[in-house]
């Protein structure tokens, strides 16, 4: 700890703080994670899952892991700082086609290494949990509640319901990385068009939407490649689903790979506009009159 300089709080999740620090010694900047580690084993297992994950990653679409260390009740580590932040916190009024496609090649091949290389399945595909940085470099993080593949089966329920596959949500007590194209699916259609797209008032009335509504698909401005991709992600049926494979073979990816999709410049407009209307929204709140 005495090597890292403190510079701000990046965020606060169910666990504990991720700050921004700076590592003395190399003069890089990092992002560190501090968990409190007065958890039950389920939490620590979660922990131990991700530290793993990390620490066995080596792909261009992970976030980088630096190390990690205890201190009394308290585990830390350090990852890669992504500079421009969360995906949920980018796509604004909703991502271009170009973008959106290109966020997507680097999603699927971050969970295809996973898969591939460690029989992990990440159960917990979200914006939130896709990192991007000011050189548009998009990175798959958080794997916490990341399941060990046992012939290509996870056996446990864990993730975000709202992300989950109607498969998941129905119980099963087996499923296979199709969920996960679920959740990339979704998470497309909420990045394309500036919102989630399941709203209800109550978690009960969603879920069930997921389970027996038809899938939402993208706004009208879309090509047909990138609608027929994401209702190939949102099929019902799991078993329907395409493979990591053959998502990157899909029309959708290939047309833009050798486009010159300039990310850097999306991610650095896409944060300035963020950082706009929340200083906007905080002069807002404090322009309010206090009524009591």
């Amino acid at each position: 700890m005495d090597d890292l300089k403190l510079q701000e709080e990046l965020g606060k999740g169910q666990y504990g703080t991720v700050q921004k620090v700076s590592h003395q010694v190399t003069n890089v900047v990092m992002a560190m994670k501090e968990i409190r580690l007065e958890l039950d084993e389920t939490k620590l297992h979660q922990i131990l899952m991700e530290l793993d994950i990390l620490h066995k990653s080596t792909s261009d679409y992970i976030v980088e892991f630096y190390g990690a260390f205890f201190i009394e009740s308290c585990v830390y580590y350090c990852m890669e700082y992504m500079d421009a932040g969360s995906l949920d916190k980018l796509y604004g009024d909703g991502v271009p086609e170009d973008v959106l496609s290109k966020i997507t090649h680097s999603m699927v091949k971050g969970l295809r290494f996973l898969k591939d290389d460690l029989s992990i399945i990440h159960r917990d595909v979200k914006p939130t949990n896709v990192l991007v940085n000011l050189a548009g470099q998009v990175k798959l993080c958080d794997f916490g509640v990341s399941g060990q593949l046992d012939k290509s089966l996870a056996k446990t329920n864990i993730g975000c319901q709202s992300y989950m596959a109607p498969e998941r949500i129905k119980a099963a007590n087996t499923y296979t990385v199709s969920s996960d194209v679920w959740s990339l699916g979704l998470s497309l259609v909420e990045m394309a068009g500036g919102k989630y797209p399941y709203t209800y008032d109550n978690m009960f009335a969603q879920l069930k939407a997921i389970v027996d509504e038809e899938p939402p698909t993208l706004p009208e401005e879309f090509t047909p490649d990138a609608k027929d991709f994401i209702s190939a992600c949102l099929r019902k049926d799991p078993q329907k689903r395409p493979t990591y494979g053959e998502l990157l073979e899909h029309p959708f990816i290939t047309k833009y790979q050798d486009v010159d999709v300039d990310m850097a410049a999306w991610a650095q407009q896409a944060l300035a506009t963020r950082k706009a209307r929340d200083l906007e929204a905080r002069q807002k709140s404090v322009a309010k009159p206090n009524v009591s």
